[in-house]
């Protein structure tokens, strides 16, 4: 068994101005909302989620983008509604977010 159950990272890179990023949508805040809500929800820890910052994860024209792991799992994401989904489904319950998965 891994020392977490899951672990996402969240792409924060900025980019120079005018060129598409995913901290254009705000991803910090979504990491740190991300994981206050783990917390929480008291899934962070051994056995549970930890969250992570990335730095670039190339697949900008896909931004915001979050990968979760064992599953490598691609998501995109708009707001913390889509956070919530994303733990409540994926992370809780063990199913994947198909209306947010980014394509292989």
């Amino acid at each position: 068994m891994s020392y977490y159950r899951y672990h996402i990272f969240f792409c924060t890179n900025q980019r120079p101005e005018g060129e598409g990023c995913c901290q254009n949508f705000n991803a910090l805040a979504m990491r740190d909302y991300a994981k206050a809500e783990i917390k929480r929800r008291k899934l962070a820890g051994k056995g549970g989620v930890r969250v992570n910052t990335a730095g670039c994860l190339d697949r900008c024209p896909d931004g915001p983008v979050i990968v979760v792991y064992p599953e490598a799992v691609w998501y995109t994401f708009v707001d913390k509604e889509d956070i919530d989904e994303i733990i409540e489904q994926h992370l809780v319950h063990g199913q994947i977010v198909e209306r947010l998965k980014l394509p292989e």
